[in-house]
């Protein structure tokens, strides 16, 4: 009877562990607390030597843990990141991905290698135990403190953050095996580290095509789609490890692959990896915090924050502003950057591995990740929204997201039903703006569900259910964002309205339901600008378009490159009319 009661008091700690983690993401919200910190600490503070006197030290279990952890998290990351996004940022992205992680490691060897007085291949594993970044971190404290980076910025870390994680461990298990067999030549690593990368884009790419058939071909029991799709993922993972493969670009890719194609219950599959990926981040994180053993961390503190000084300070810029030196970002892009290399869970795993096969120095490897990464979350953490406000990288979100819900329609898989609250000053509401392709099919109003025809005007507090095409749904969000009423012509004031100065009118009108003359569908909206503003554009002059006004957000070598889609408010249009009326009457009165 012992043994069971020692197994119900592990199940209650470890969910008790478990609820304090999903709690703690309030106070996170609350203070702008990086989350990554605020679950390690936990982990802290019930390990052996908080308060919680747990003892826990088999690296094994920590390391098959946060395998699967970092596995989901990165096939959520992959689900998520659209192909257009990864097209539009691809070269500079990938080009920090592996090249800037080798600057990175390659910069901070030598602190290390004199701080530790360790030899140069142990310093260089240091360096690429700390190289990857962690920008789930990134996006959580920017939504947390209403900031919305630049479509370049935030697509650039996005990928990035993704698609560095498995050139890092590729890096440190190869770094990890000339340490343990020394008679591996560089040629040979980098013949090994090629090979697992084509192995895992293979294996990642035709398993994500063949999760993709067998949803969209086997009738599953409802609710097993995203079970299935999760189990599938691991299985990739898996097989690509077992055949000397890069298990985490796989993984990676076969998400990339299943979230940019038509599939069954495509939604429900999501919102379960969001799920399933919250409570892996927050096991991984407890887990690698209950490892950690404070008193010793106190022996190597200062040397390991003259690692993390060098991380943040000079070893990431370099890489950063090298990186993307032939794309063309202004120097405030490449400092943003360059300071949100947050480091997070993936470098305390990987400091992890020389644990597990028995490395000497090997607790050096972990304490050393483990300071790097509270200083990084510490500082670089909550100086983030400083930071992106001072080099004007980001947007205020002053535009709320909508309530989205998104219901599959069984049987055909280009269509989906979305529907939202119609809050009071929703484009929608007050112009009656709506994509062609998305089609009102019932109007919930005083919990009474009515066709669009028994329904008449929509109005306020009304909840619209529209049909449109999966991959064009969550552009509707625009439509039905509760916005203030502008004070003056802002571009800046409808962050999510930024369209580029060569698209099309026609283009903008399928988009926004607008009337367009046939022959003028192929004009520019920078030409149309400039032929209504009869002279060289400047920043922030308005032209009106039917029920919106174009406003110039960008201007270069005198043609609009940027452009942001206001709506007038009903005030503002009343007033504007009142002075245009009375100058008439001026007018009239003096030449009349």
């Amino acid at each position: 009877m012992g043994s069971l009661d020692a197994i119900s008091i592990g199940i209650l700690l470890g969910a008790l562990l478990l609820l304090l983690g999903i709690m703690s993401s309030l106070i996170a919200m609350r203070f702008g607390a990086p989350l990554l910190f605020v679950f390690l600490i936990l982990g802290i503070l019930a390990g052996e030597a908080g308060p919680g006197g747990l003892k826990f030290d088999d690296v094994g279990t920590a390391y098959v843990v946060g395998s699967i952890a970092l596995a989901l998290i990165l096939f959520d990351g992959g689900l998520r990141t659209r192909f257009a996004t990864v097209r539009s940022v691809v070269g500079p992205a990938v080009t920090l991905a592996t090249l800037g992680v080798l600057l990175t490691a390659a910069l901070t060897a030598p602190v290390a290698y004199l701080v530790f007085d360790l030899r140069w291949i142990e310093a260089l594993l240091v360096g690429a135990v700390v190289a990857s970044t962690d920008a789930a971190a990134v996006f959580f404290l920017m939504h947390g403190r209403g900031l919305r980076l630049r479509p370049r910025v935030g697509s650039t870390l996005e990928v990035e953050s993704a698609s560095n994680d498995p050139f890092a461990v590729l890096l440190t298990m190869l770094l990890v095996e000339f340490l343990t067999r020394g008679d591996r030549s560089w040629q040979h690593v980098l013949a090994v580290l090629a090979e697992q990368a084509i192995l895992g884009t293979l294996i990642g790419v035709l398993g994500g095509r063949l999760v993709v058939f067998v949803l969209n071909r086997v009738a599953f029991a409802q609710g097993l789609h995203a079970p299935f799709v999760a189990t599938s993922a691991l299985v990739i993972f898996a097989l690509a490890s077992v055949v000397h493969a890069s298990g985490f670009l796989a993984i990676y890719l076969a998400g990339l692959v299943v979230g940019n194609r038509p599939t069954r219950a495509h939604n429900t599959v999501v919102v379960f990896h969001d799920a399933v990926t919250w409570l892996a981040q927050i096991v991984m994180f407890v887990l690698l915090g209950l490892l950690a053993w404070p008193l010793r961390l106190m022996g190597s503190v200062w040397p390991a924050l003259a690692v993390a000084a060098t991380l943040m300070l000079v070893a990431r810029p370099v890489a950063v502003f090298l990186c993307l030196a032939p794309f063309r970002f202004p120097w405030r892009e490449k400092a943003f950057i360059a300071w949100v290399g947050l480091r997070g869970a993936v470098s305390i795993f990987l400091a992890s591995i020389p644990f597990l096969i028995g490395l000497s120095k090997a607790y050096l490897y972990f304490d050393i990740a483990f300071v790097v990464v509270l200083a990084s979350l510490l500082i670089q953490g909550w100086t983030i929204a400083f930071a992106a406000r001072r080099l004007d990288v980001a947007l205020p979100r002053r535009d709320p997201l909508p309530r989205r819900v998104e219901l599959d329609l069984p049987g055909q898989l280009a269509q989906e039903i979305v529907g939202y609250p119609v809050s009071p000053k929703s484009p929608y509401l007050k112009r009656g703006l709506l994509p062609a392709w998305a089609k009102p099919t019932l109007i919930v109003r005083s919990e009474k569900i009515l066709s669009p025809a028994e329904a008449g005007p929509v109005r306020q507090g009304d909840y619209v259910y529209l049909l449109a095409p999966l991959e064009k749904a969550q552009a509707l969000d625009r439509f039905f964002v509760d916005m203030p009423p502008p004070s003056a012509p802002d571009p800046r004031l409808l962050g999510d309205f930024f369209v580029a100065g060569d698209v099309t009118l026609g283009a903008l009108a399928e988009i926004y339901g607008l009337s367009i003359a046939p022959d003028a569908a192929a004009t520019s909206l920078a030409a149309y600008m400039g032929e209504e503003l009869q002279r060289t554009p400047k920043r922030g002059d308005v032209v009106p378009l039917g029920p919106i006004a174009l406003v110039a957000h960008r201007v270069n070598d005198g043609r609009v490159s940027s452009v942001g889609l206001r709506l007038a408010d009903e005030d503002e249009e009343t007033m504007l009319a009142a002075r245009l009326k009375k100058a008439a009457q001026k007018l009239w009165a003096a030449f009349g």
